[in-house]
């Protein structure tokens, strides 16, 4: 079985037992997070929702709070000298899907 959900502004096609990283969520690392906005469930027959499932649910343990790799940002113009460097870690939230319910 498999469900997509939405969460940060993203949809992620999950199944249970699976590893995902999103968009940083308020929760504490070894918590439960449960999402509620679930597009679609999969399994012997498709259930898809307008716009979500009623009833169904996603629950998530929280394994790790933390950054990902940095990214450099250069930009630059030619014949004028300008250069300029930046770098970005995004945030992230590390889930382990326990279970998934229609």
């Amino acid at each position: 079985m498999y469900a997509i959900i939405a969460t940060g502004g993203k949809q992620y096609k999950v199944a249970e037992g699976d590893v995902i990283r999103v968009e940083k969520l308020d929760v504490e690392p070894g918590s439960e997070y449960v999402f509620d906005q679930v597009l679609a469930v999969g399994g012997d027959e498709l259930v898809i929702g307008q716009p979500t499932v009623a009833g169904a649910a996603v629950k998530a343990t929280v394994m790790d709070q933390a950054r990902a790799k940095k990214v450099i940002v250069y930009k630059y113009k030619r014949k004028t000298g300008y250069h300029k460097k930046n770098g970005h870690r995004q945030a992230y939230t590390e889930l382990k899907i326990d279970s998934i319910t229609k």
